[in-house]
């Protein structure tokens, strides 16, 4: 008779409320941003900068991070990001554009860290939980992106804060989040098992080549050569993370288009974002996500999801339609990144998990820099125009899911 089911290691609910917290805080200060480039001439444009700052330097940030963790060990490299996420939050403190444009330059480089969350996770997940886990983690990255901006609008309705005031209160309360970060990453318990380290020349090495795209792609063809599949699955997540530029997108939208939407409003939509995100998200990835086809999932989704994001460019001034609209992204594209992020854990191993996921993430930064230019430039023609863009990137992950072969069925092993 098999023994009873292991219990969940508690080092996965440790790095699952690291990684909850961080993008709260890195997303908080979305409804405020405004404030930063108040009285600029195409203010769209100083916050499209901002965004491709702090995505764009995770090109080099990402592969270094992942490679270090593999060498060190995962804990270190929680602590370094979360110590650089706090000095980021601090940058913040005067309300000027150039402390804008100065944390996120700073943020990115230490928001690399994402391949090594990937990396801790499928350390201590046994293989039969392995998509479920990774799939949750998929799921508060795209949660955290709303429920920051819940939190935001959650404080400066309960203290009733003034026009003038609120992006101080909203980044004291991001510093104040990223400090209990950096303590609970300290206390997080290694999950790699004897790192064997890695020689300052691999390091240079590595930075070198995470500057090149070129290189980077082709150190991803050789591992696809190792692992078939693996790069169509990288094409997924970066037609994906183009679709998702949304998330950074909505609040210029909101603010300056006809929904003319202060900060307590984008902050009370984002609530509504947030709550029914967690609950679908939730019963989706606890109940359904590893019994379907994941690929069919996918395509489903994505095909259902891009008319809804080109449906926000005709929302105009109806708070009604975008409160349908959002609903609808809740129940399709909301659920694709754990998906995806859960069928490429499965072609890692132990030596190269942290590299994988770390050129991936490198080429989502060249990915999120790409369309941030896009619908920066978009924007300045009509503010609608961007989720046309948005629409056809998630349309290709549709498409790219459905040229995809499925994987096998696995079996899940009994405990002995």
């Amino acid at each position: 008779m098999p023994n009873p089911r292991p219990t969940r290691d508690r080092r996965l609910l440790h790095i699952y409320a690291i990684i909850f917290i961080d993008v709260i805080v890195g997303s908080a200060i979305g409804p405020v941003l405004p404030e930063f480039v108040k009285g600029r001439s195409q203010p769209q444009l100083w916050l499209a900068l901002g965004t491709a700052l702090f995505l764009g330097v995770q090109l080099f940030s990402a592969p270094l991070l992942g490679k270090l963790s593999d060498g060190y060990g995962r804990r270190p490299i929680f602590i370094i990001s979360a110590i650089g996420t706090f000095l980021a939050d601090c940058l913040l403190l005067p309300v000027t554009l150039g402390s804008q444009l100065a944390n996120r330059f700073s943020d990115g480089l230490t928001n690399g860290m994402y391949a090594t969350v990937r990396s801790a996770i499928t350390d201590i997940s046994p293989k039969e939980e392995l998509f479920k886990n990774l799939g949750i983690e998929g799921a508060i990255l795209s949660l955290g992106f709303v429920i920051g901006p819940a939190a935001s609008g959650l404080l400066l309705t309960t203290f009733d804060v003034v026009e003038g005031d609120q992006a101080r209160v909203v980044v004291i309360m991001a510093v104040i989040l990223s400090s209990v970060n950096m303590l609970l990453s300290w206390t997080l318990r290694e999950t790699h098992a004897n790192p064997s380290g890695v020689s300052t020349q691999a390091l240079k090495t590595e930075l070198i080549n995470s500057l090149n795209v070129q290189r980077l792609w082709s150190r991803l063809t050789d591992k696809d050569r190792k692992q078939p599949g693996l790069k169509r699955l990288v094409l997924m997540q970066l037609a994906l993370t183009m679709s998702t530029g949304y998330y950074f997108y909505f609040v210029t939208f909101a603010s300056f288009g006809a929904l003319n939407m202060d900060a307590k409003a984008i902050s009370y939509f984002f609530m509504y974002f947030g709550a029914l995100s967690v609950g679908i998200n939730y019963v989706f990835y606890t109940y359904f996500a590893d019994r379907i086809n994941q690929r069919r999932g996918i395509l489903w989704l994505a095909a259902l999801g891009a008319p809804v994001l080109a449906g926000y460019g005709f929302v105009g001034t109806s708070a009604l339609w975008l409160y349908i609209l959002v609903t609808l992204d809740c129940l399709t594209l909301s659920l694709i990144q754990g998906l995806i992020e859960g069928l490429m854990a499965q072609l890692t191993n132990d030596d190269d998990r942290g590299e994988v996921f770390g050129i991936n993430q490198a080429l989502q930064g060249v990915a999120s820099f790409g369309t941030t230019v896009v619908f920066g430039a978009l924007s300045t023609l009509d503010l609608r125009l961007p989720f046309g863009w948005f629409a056809l990137c998630l349309a290709l992950v549709a498409v790219l899911a459905s040229r995809t072969k499925s994987p096998p069925v696995r079996e899940a092993q009994p405990t002995e």
